[in-house]
């Protein structure tokens, strides 16, 4: 069985939208323009590109990275050789794009649940807000990889359901804390009591 982790960049209030610049967004960039930079907070991303065996994206994400990572080999070599799975009930064959190799579309949660009781590497989900509350509400998500920001941002896309529902546990595997104040904190979902 694969694991399905959900890694983002976080504010302390929970956002996850719009880290790296993207248009739309009030606080579009929160993750490079209000803190000093330090190299040892990304450490994370470099070990996820390392270990995952595929990516797993909605279809909003998808169509947000597609255009932009197959240009960037250097930063992103690994994540572009990796297949990809695009969770979307809307998107068509002919709309993906050439040249960034294996790119899957799943119509369905039980599709991922089927991908994820394979073999191979951990499925990373990277963006996708609204995928990841799905697959979390299924209970799908084995593992959170967090780099937590020290900022309260207010408003945004939230990192988890905000829906009514039963207590999940999460056990922490891994945690520290960079000299900008950001965390790494690395948490398993516990099955106990499932």
């Amino acid at each position: 069985m694969r694991r399905l982790i959900i890694t983002a960049f976080v504010s302390l209030d929970g956002v996850m939208e719009g880290p790296g610049g993207e248009k739309g967004y009030r606080n579009a960039g929160w993750t490079f323009n209000q803190l000093p930079h330090d190299d040892a907070v990304y450490e994370l991303k470099e070990r996820e590109q390392a270990e995952a065996g595929a990516l797993l994206l909605g279809r909003r994400s998808y169509e947000a990275f597609a255009p932009v990572w197959p240009s960037m080999a250097e930063e992103f070599a690994r994540y572009n050789e990796l297949p990809k799975y695009v969770v979307s009930s809307s998107l068509r064959p002919e709309d993906l794009v050439d040249g960034w190799g294996e790119i899957t579309i799943l119509r369905s949660l039980d599709e991922v649940a089927r991908l994820k009781d394979g073999d191979g590497g951990p499925l990373l989900v990277q963006g996708s807000s609204d995928l990841g509350h799905s697959l979390a509400e299924a209970g799908l998500v084995d593992r959170y990889h967090l780099l937590v920001f020290p900022l309260l941002l207010g408003a945004g896309k939230q990192l988890f359901p905000t829906r009514n529902k039963d207590v999940t546990r999460l056990q922490l595997i891994e945690h520290e804390t960079f000299s900008n104040g950001v965390q790494k904190t690395i948490l398993d979902v516990s099955r106990e009591g499932s």
